[in-house]
């Protein structure tokens, strides 16, 4: 999730990609980080069939530099499209 194209970045796991992108669209949790940055962009995801995985690659986007996440997210995605109109018909 993003705030704007090259802002501020959030990464995270879920097992309903479709629901918690709602819920961080709508600011479902006011204290939660997507709301106070206001991430509402969804920039760039995948999907794994192991939620272990899904861990594990959670765990080394953020122990990644800034640099590899905005390389990430540009080789999927260039324009910094929302990506939740791809999601939210699931």
């Amino acid at each position: 999730m993003a705030n704007k194209r090259n802002g501020t970045l959030y990464t995270g796991v879920s097992a309903d990609l479709r629901c918690r992108i709602y819920e961080h669209k709508i600011k479902y949790n006011p204290d939660c980080f997507t709301a106070k940055y206001d991430c509402h962009i969804l920039v760039y995801y995948r999907g794994f069939h192991r939620i272990e995985d899904a861990i594990a690659e959670e765990k080394r986007i953020k122990g990644g530099n800034r640099k590899n996440k905005l390389k990430m997210i540009e080789t999927l995605n260039p324009e910094w499209k929302d990506l939740w109109e791809e999601v939210k018909e699931w």
